[in-house]
Formats: C-alpha cells, structure tokens, sequence
C-alpha cells in the first residue's frame, strides 16, 4: 500500500468510527431491565440500538461507495478477484496485466538503439487492464459521435487517428460518464512497455530486428505493420499478438501514453508516472509510416499534446475495480 492508499484508508477508518460511535456508546450505556416494559426497557433499548446500527451501516456504506468510486485501488473495495478479460459496451475487450518488475529501456548493444532509452528496473505493483487492440474508429464515433480519422474509408476496424492527447481525455471522461466510474485512462508510458514486451527481453516482442529501415524485417512483419510492409494504417488484430493477447504493439498507428516526456532514471523505481514538468507527452510503438527501430518495445518518442497525426491513436488501460 503506498502514502496516498493509506492516507485514504485512515480517513475511511476514522469516519467509520465517528459513524459508529453513537452505536458503541448505546450499547456500553446501563440498562435498567424491565422485561415488562418496551417503551423504556431492555426490548426497546436493544430496538433503539439496532436501528441506530442500520441507519449507521446505511451510512458506511454510502461512504464506501463514493470512496471506492474515486479511489478503486483502495484494498477496502477489492471485494472480488477481476477476470482475465472484459469487453466493455462499445466492444472495447481488455486483457488483466499482472504486477510484476521488468527492466525498462534497452541495452546498449540493440540494434536501433536511441540513447535516451538508459535501461532501469521498474516494479508495477497494481493489476490494471490494458485494450487488447488500439482503440478502432467505430469505438471512437460510438462514444464522440464523429470520426477524425484520414484514413476514414479504412473502416470502422481500422484504428482511429488524427487525434491529439487532449482529445483522448475528452474521449476517456465521455467513457467514464457513460459507466459512471474513473477507471479507465492512457497507459503510463511504463504500464505500456512491460505489456508490449510481455516478458521479452528483446527488441520486439517476438525477437530481435534484423533491419532498421524500411526492409523487411522477419520479425516485425509477423507482429505489426510499419515502412516496410504498409504504405497506411489497417484494421487491427490482423497481426500475431504478443504474449499476452496483445495486438498491434509494435507499429499500425503510434500510441499516447499519460507521461509527460522526459529522461529516465539510473535507479530502480516503482509505479513510475512520467517526468514532473515538460511540454511533451509520450507516445509508443511506433506506426505505419515509421521504420523498425521506431517500433522496437522501448522505443520512446514524444509530441505536443495538441499534435495530430494520421498515423498516431491511442489504447486504454482500465483500473480492475
């Protein structure tokens, strides 16, 4: 549990005991039995405390709720173990990534290496969701109600574009409302790359790259649509998935990630959300018009949040409770 969890269940803990403390104080209170008699006795005492109970269990759980609204990952609202997959009103299927630790970034000897990718150990303590696929332009014109794509004949399979990260939280509040949680977000830019390697260690999730460029790679072929084999975006899920049933991670259409750009640390970390200031936001995975070392697992590019591009999307992760 970190600082923010526990301040949070301190302050539930103590509301609890507030609501509960005219309970407590009727119950330790005398009692002057009088069997014979409801309206002062032993009967009535014992009704007058179980509905100042109800009334003070109505109350908790009032609390609960709004708290575990706001504050899912609080332990408190963990009530059932999540399911491994879940597909949302608008088709949108997303896939439980386990907590664990990985090393972030990529060797010093990887081919197409760029120098700001400092290799670091980061520890992800929370199970979250991430889409199975980037988010498609029928998913986007479901919830907007337009399509801002370029490529818009593609179709509604094709991945949605031309959208800038601010536009991704207007599309992220909208789904929120429409469930009426505050579960579901961009990717932070270290949620994306430990699923993208999905336990690799190399430059792509299936293997190393033979090619930087717009040659045909063997590798990145088979898994995701970039220079050398794509002149545009194309439906999605039409590649081999990683190991965890992910689509699309490496190429079709560069993804936002939540981080504001920046460098990486020299030291391990744990929940890693970004750089502190910047103008920036991160963006993965490279796309259709890039080459192979812009799609390799730690590949770490960045633009305006205001940017748009026909080759830059976006997928969801979403908390599990």
């Amino acid at each position: 549990m970190n600082v923010n969890q526990t301040k949070t269940t301190c302050f539930v803990f103590a509301c609890l005991a507030m609501l509960l403390l005219p309970f407590q104080l009727q119950a330790e209170s005398p009692v002057v039995e009088k069997p014979h008699t409801f309206s002062s006795g032993t009967p009535a005492r014992a009704s007058e405390v179980n509905a100042n109970f109800d009334v003070a269990y109505e109350q908790i759980q009032k609390l609960l709720n709004v708290v575990c609204k706001y504050h899912p990952e609080e332990p408190m609202c963990h009530t059932t173990e999540p399911q491994e997959t879940l597909t949302n009103d608008f088709g949108m299927t997303f896939v439980l990534i386990q907590p664990g630790t990985f090393v972030m970034g990529s060797p010093e000897g990887e081919t197409g290496r760029y120098s700001d990718e400092v290799q670091h150990n980061v520890t992800l303590t929370q199970k979250y969701y991430l889409q199975t696929t980037e988010i498609t332009q029928g998913q986007w014109k479901a919830v907007m109600g337009s399509n801002p794509s370029y490529f818009s004949s593609c179709g509604d399979d094709c991945p949605v574009e031309h959208v800038s990260w601010e536009d991704a939280q207007e599309f992220i509040e909208k789904l929120n409302l429409h469930e009426n949680v505050n579960r579901y977000r961009l990717p932070t830019e270290a949620q994306w790359e430990y699923a993208a390697r999905a336990g690799s260690t190399t430059a792509l999730a299936n293997g190393n790259l033979a090619v930087t460029g717009c040659s045909l790679d063997t590798n990145l072929n088979a898994i995701g649509w970039y220079c050398g084999n794509a002149d545009k975006t194309h439906q999605v899920a039409q590649k081999q998935p990683n190991a965890w049933g992910l689509y699309d991670m490496h190429g079709n259409v560069s993804e936002w990630c939540q981080d504001l750009y920046g460098s990486y640390p020299d030291i391990s970390v744990t929940d890693p959300g970004g750089a502190s200031s910047g103008l920036n936001r991160v963006r993965r995975g490279g796309s259709w018009r890039n080459n192979a070392r812009s799609c390799r697992s730690a590949g770490h590019g960045r633009s305006r949040l205001g940017y748009r591009s026909d080759d830059l999307g976006l997928r969801l992760s979403r908390a599990p409770w």
